[in-house]
C-alpha cells in the first residue's frame, strides 16, 4: 500500500471533495436511498455545500483528507454536534473512503486524527448517525468500539433517513483495534 498523508481541507478541495462524496455515497446508498435523492444530490449540489462549509466553518470543525499518490482517496469531518441526541459529544459528521482503496486502514486513519481533534476541544467523546440499513459502517464504528446510543430521523435536504447514533465514550486511543 502507498503511503497515506493526511491533510485539512481547504476551499480550493471543494471539487474534489464533492466528486468523492458523490461517489462513495451513491455506491453506500444504491439499495437504501430513494431514487429523487440521486438525482438532487448529484455532484453540484455537493460543490455547493462544501465551498459553503470550507468559507464559513462551523464550532470546532476540522475537515481532513486523505490522499495516496497525490489522489483524494478519503475524507472525514468532525466537530461541534449538530443534534442534542450526540449528549454532548463532538460529532464525526462524515467519513467516506474510495471503494477501490477500502480495507487498507484509511478509515481508521481518518477517524483517529479526527477523534484526536475533538479529544483537543475536551469533547467527552465522539458521536456520529448511520443509515439504518447500512451494515458495513455499522460493523466497521462496532469493529472500533462504538456503541448504539439512540436513533434520530435526519430531515435531510431530500431524504429523511432513519439513523441509528453510534458513540465511544472515549477519545483516547481511538480507533481501538478489533
Amino acid at each position: 500500500m502507498a503511503e497515506i498523508a493526511l491533510r485539512s481541507a481547504d476551499v480550493a478541495d471543494a471539487a474534489a471533495i464533492a466528486r468523492l462524496h458523490v461517489a462513495v455515497w451513491r455506491q453506500t446508498y444504491r439499495d437504501l436511498a430513494p431514487r429523487e435523492a440521486f438525482t438532487a444530490l448529484d455532484e453540484r449540489y455537493r460543490l455547493e455545500k462544501w465551498r459553503e462549509k470550507l468559507s464559513r466553518p462551523q464550532a470546532d470543525q476540522l475537515v481532513l483528507l486523505a490522499e495516496q499518490e497525490n489522489r483524494l482517496v478519503g475524507m472525514g469531518a468532525a466537530g461541534a454536534p449538530s443534534d442534542d441526541a450526540f449528549g454532548g459529544r463532538g460529532e464525526i459528521k462524515f467519513l467516506y473512503v474510495d471503494q477501490a482503496v477500502k480495507r487498507q486502514g484509511i478509515g481508521r486513519h481518518l477517524l483517529r486524527h479526527l477523534a484526536m481533534h475533538l479529544a483537543e476541544r475536551r469533547y467527552p467523546g465522539a458521536a456520529l448517525s448511520v443509515v439504518e440499513g447500512n451494515r458495513a459502517a455499522a460493523a466497521f464504528y462496532q469493529a472500533l468500539g462504538a456503541r448504539v446510543i439512540g436513533r434520530q430521523v435526519d430531515p435531510g435536504p431530500i431524504w429523511r433517513s432513519h439513523n441509528i447514533i453510534m458513540a465511544w465514550d472515549a477519545l483516547d486511543g481511538l480507533p481501538r483495534q478489533p
